[in-house]
């Protein structure tokens, strides 16, 4: 298939752009950035109807990536700028373009902190200006989806996502860890829904390439099982050589109140640093999904996620990202053992 991949310079589009290549698939990449093939990269924003409608020619299947998703988006608006109204270009030119088909990536924020596992049937109840606009976004493609008999979008909403080449959380947990800068802060006992980017993007592929019926259709993308925040951490130390229970604890109290001491910081300063109130919070909070449709599928992922973080950390000292000793390089089990 001839396939655009807007985003596909990021961390998620690079390794999906690679995989859908070495399945045969002609590529191009719309991104603010060159792609990894820079002979089929449009540099372009998705609001730039323009350049849009020039990436979107000769196009099969869309997988739309881009999107605002940090914490720290300022203004706030800007995730509705590029989440809702980019996304309404990309509709608007695969409409004229007579593309039937978008792999659009979505996420679990939809779902808030609503606790439990979420699967694609909860009711969404998303608590920030990210997961509202991506719920926006959603509720285009679902409109989308009904202007045409043999129109179908894929909506795929990951759990957080790691890997090589992520400047994500865990790849932070992982470096602040490793710098001796990480403090653990709550019990440990909550549960994280995770997935590894060397399984995500290839799902991503092998759902593309699937016979679907027309229609709109949403899935969760998680590795299970989920680990809790202390074997998480516990797995992390065991790779780097570290002591698997050691590091700094504090009760969760103590670490809200120093988050909220780094918001008002940042208010002041204009400066983002990596503490603030809200990644305390979730870093403590229960954040598991379920996934009952990928259950349904026949979609096989290659590696668990103790293979993804042994990979990823080994790519990071690889690109000397981590500080090197001589006992890294063990596999660990989830007691960190």
């Amino acid at each position: 298939m001839n396939i655009l991949v807007t985003g596909g310079a990021g961390f998620v589009g690079g390794h999906l752009t690679r995989d859908l290549r070495a399945k045969g698939h002609y590529v191009r990449s719309l991104d603010l950035q060159p792609g990894p093939d820079a002979n089929d990269s449009i540099i372009a924003d998705i609001r730039a109807k323009e350049d849009l409608a020039r990436a979107m020619e000769s196009i099969d299947l869309v997988f739309h990536l881009a999107a605002e998703h940090r914490d720290d988006v300022r203004p706030p608006s800007l995730y509705y700028d590029v989440n809702v109204e980019g996304t309404r270009n990309v509709l608007t030119a695969a409409e004229v373009a007579g593309v039937e088909t978008i792999v659009f990536t979505s996420t679990v924020a939809l779902y808030g902190l609503q606790g439990g596992e979420p699967d694609e049937g909860a009711t969404p109840a998303p608590f920030n200006d990210y997961g509202r606009s991506k719920l926006q976004a959603e509720e285009l493609l679902a409109e989308w989806v009904r202007g045409g008999d043999r129109r179908r979008a894929l909506v795929v909403r990951p759990t957080v996502v790691f890997g090589e080449g992520n400047r994500g959380n865990v790849n932070t947990l992982i470096c602040q860890i490793d710098q001796g800068r990480f403090v653990f802060v709550g019990s440990g006992r909550n549960r994280k829904s995770m997935c590894y980017v060397g399984n995500f993007a290839p799902f991503l592929t092998w759902l593309s390439e699937q016979n679907a019926d027309p229609g709109f259709r949403v899935f969760n993308y998680v590795d299970k099982p989920d680990l809790t925040s202390a074997e998480l951490v516990r797995i992390i130390r065991s790779e780097l050589g570290l002591d698997p229970e050691g590091g700094v604890r504090l009760p969760k109290v103590v670490g809200m109140m120093g988050g909220l001491a780094f918001d008002a910081a940042s208010t002041l300063t204009g400066r983002t640093y990596p503490v603030s109130s809200i990644r305390v919070r979730k870093f403590c909070a229960d954040t598991t999904i379920g996934a009952s449709a990928l259950k349904e599928l026949a979609f096989e992922p290659p590696f668990s996620i103790r293979d993804g973080l042994h990979r990823t950390i080994a790519f990071m000292e690889n690109e000397s990202l981590l500080r090197s000793r001589p006992s890294r390089g063990h596999r660990a089990d989830a007691s960190g053992q």
